[in-house]
């Protein structure tokens, strides 16, 4: 039990930036020993790691090209972007939860008083379940450790419907990314000009989109699919199920089970989800409230960019259906998956601030007024303790530390070529970075005030012309912005988690 002790006792934010720590440089090992599709010295060591960490963090910044990559190291980043997912990593955490359900277990076998444990659940595990489990004996007659293991059986139930949420939400858009690309003989020339097989592009991009990453196996990201409107149908509820609504689409699935399996332990996860302590489960008001946030944001996002968009360059070859289907397709990845069907550096500035905002705003953002109740037993030095770290370190303020940090980095670039490395086109990178979006408005030479022969435009974001230091910078951002859920506690009707 040494082992369950020391993860019981370290803080959880220790325990993910050790995950994340380790699954990055493990696919940056990975990435260096697999060949690349051809023997190129352009991509760097560094350049490996950053799209190591993009891909575990699933935050899609590239600094070099995605077909640069072989099929074995595209399988390794699919890898890498499964057990970087919200999904996934929230199973890891339901493991983590049952460790200090049977740690509790062992403290009350060798003599801990009930007002002992439930102090310790109080402050590690939620609100007390003694005033929330519904069983056929009065809870007053019930044990501690007869508490324990129902509340273990609860969170047992709700690992196995995660783990069937992973594979039906995983294999189900893969399937049905290759079913369309073999249906459809467009779809299928434009990967064949490029030599990438049909499978890998279906797991590849099918894993992507529903772990929120953005990272497609093509240089052009879904641009060269900007016509294939079903195929853009498809990936779309992909997204959604992954970050902004898998809350809602959980409990959907766990009132499925409640009604095919008859068990008692998902009826108790449904009407107590507070007790359970894992903030994917949500109660039927609030997943109401986050769902109308994510449609309002989506519907926002789309009337604006068909206000300002419709006669835009980047559409002109669409048709009016394309560019409705198109624009909806683009609102819905502005949150946090990132995939795009245009060059976001021809959009208007107007449409860019906008999706600066939407990148910044954390999955769950919804507009649910909520006080927070602090525990009885909470002391009032915590409380003060905390209202004060949410006043000096806010998100914000991190931001415009890494905005600074970077203008610093790269002020001579700043300074030779204006028009590509502005400030805020580095806010935008940082933002995207902070999100875990992918977003980048790239870099044009055309742009450049002094003109350089050998400059030449590629695909990846514009972090790929960065300074070295910028880009370790960008690593820092991203890890910080896939953590930032240990940071959100606020007071306002705008709960942000």
């Amino acid at each position: 039990m040494k082992h369950s002790y020391f993860i019981y006792q370290n803080n959880p934010l220790f325990i993910h930036i050790t995950y994340f720590t380790l699954i990055s440089f493990a696919g940056y090992a990975a990435l260096k020993v697999l060949k690349p599709r051809e023997k190129l010295d352009t991509i760097t060591d560094l350049d490996l790691l950053f799209t190591s960490v993009s891909a575990s963090t699933v935050s899609s910044m590239a600094t070099v090209e995605m077909e640069d990559f072989s099929n074995t190291q595209l399988y390794m980043l699919t890898i890498l972007m499964l057990v970087g997912g919200e999904v996934f990593t929230s199973i890891l955490g339901l493991y983590f939860m049952k460790i200090k359900l049977h740690t509790r277990g062992s403290d009350n076998r060798r003599g801990y008083s009930v007002y002992d444990i439930e102090s310790v659940s109080s402050t590690n595990s939620g609100p007390n379940i003694t005033h929330a489990i519904e069983l056929p004996v009065p809870m007053s007659e019930l044990h501690l450790e007869e508490k324990n293991q129902y509340e273990l059986k609860a969170i047992e139930c709700l690992g196995y419907a995660l783990l069937v949420y992973l594979l039906v939400t995983n294999l189900g858009s893969s399937l049905s990314i290759y079913l369309y690309l073999i249906l459809v003989p467009d779809a299928q020339g434009v990967l064949k000009r490029k030599g990438i097989g049909f499978v890998i592009f279906s797991v590849f991009t099918g894993i992507s989109s529903v772990a929120n990453c953005g990272f497609t196996p093509v240089n052009e990201n879904m641009i060269i699919f900007q016509k294939n409107t079903i195929l853009l149908l498809l990936i779309i509820p992909q997204v959604l199920a992954g970050n902004t609504l898998f809350a809602p689409c959980l409990r959907f699935m766990l009132w499925s089970f409640k009604k095919i399996t008859r068990k008692e332990e998902y009826n108790f996860i449904l009407e107590h989800s507070e007790t359970i302590g894992y903030k994917h489960v949500m109660s039927s008001r609030e997943c109401a409230y986050l769902m109308t946030t994510v449609i309002g944001f989506i519907t926002m996002q789309t009337i604006l960019f068909c206000s300002l968009e419709w006669s835009s360059e980047a559409l002109q070859e669409m048709d009016s259906y394309q560019k409705i289907v198109g624009a909806l397709f683009q609102s819905v990845n502005a949150r946090h998956a990132g995939e795009s069907i245009i060059d976001l550096s021809s959009l208007s500035a107007v449409v860019l601030v906008l999706y600066t905002v939407m990148m910044y705003l954390p999955g769950y953002t919804s507009c649910l007024p909520k006080y927070d109740e602090q525990h009885p037993r909470a002391e009032k030095k915590d409380r003060r303790k905390r209202r004060l770290e949410n006043l000096i370190f806010s998100q914000l303020s991190y931001l415009a530390i890494f905005v600074m940090l970077i203008c610093i980095t790269e002020r001579e670039a700043m300074t030779t070529d204006p028009l590509n490395f502005n400030v805020f086109s580095i806010l935008f990178e940082v933002v995207s970075a902070y999100g875990n979006v992918g977003f980048s408005v790239g870099y044009s030479c055309k742009r450049q005030l002094i003109y350089d022969v050998r400059c030449k435009d590629a695909s990846y974001g514009f972090v790929g012309k960065w300074s070295d230091k910028g880009k370790i910078i960008l690593i820092i951002v991203m890890v910080f912005g896939r953590l930032k859920m240990f940071n959100m506690k606020g007071g306002r009707a705008w709960k942000l988690r």
